[in-house]
């Protein structure tokens, strides 16, 4: 199974996702590391990405989920797929993954990102990721400000349980 994390800068994916993978002993992986450089320097320098910088990232987020559903790996994925046509490229098999939604506001996630370090998200982009945020129906949807534990607890239940 894949589980997709996804959600606004600052909303935990990466931080959700580690926990609950180790909780599950299943693998990890962070779809910050597939974006090309030129995303990450334009990032950096605060300019929001458009769809036609997103879709070479996509595209192999794409094929690295169509190789782990091939070998039947469980992994969670932290991954904003902000739109829904994103998360429609990367849903493969819905069978056999699912997608997390880290809902919250704007105030929570933008006082997380001010005390963020040596990350290239920095709080001036959190606008452009509300704006073209649209919020699945078909996910599990879980409130960001609650502790940890309780986030992972709610995820797990869901997946064990529907």
């Amino acid at each position: 199974m894949i589980v997709i994390v996804i959600g606004v800068s600052g909303s935990g994916k990466t931080t959700v996702g580690k926990l609950l993978a180790q909780s599950l002993n299943w693998d990890f992986s962070d779809a910050d590391d597939f974006h090309p450089s030129a995303n990450i320097e334009k990032m950096s320098r605060g300019i929001p990405l458009e769809d036609a910088d997103r879709l070479p990232w996509l595209l192999h987020l794409q094929a690295t989920i169509d190789k782990w559903l091939l070998e039947n790996k469980n992994v969670v994925l932290a991954c904003s797929a902000l739109k829904a046509s994103y998360r429609e490229m990367l849903c493969r098999d819905k069978q056999r993954m699912k997608i997390v939604y880290l809902k919250g506001d704007f105030e929570l996630f933008a006082a997380r990102l001010k005390t963020r370090e040596n990350h290239y998200m920095k709080v001036d982009l959190l606008s452009s990721q509300f704006a073209i945020l649209e919020e699945p129906e078909d996910a599990i949807i879980v409130d960001a400000s609650q502790p940890l534990e309780e986030i992972v607890h709610q995820i797990k239940n869901h997946l064990t349980y529907g």
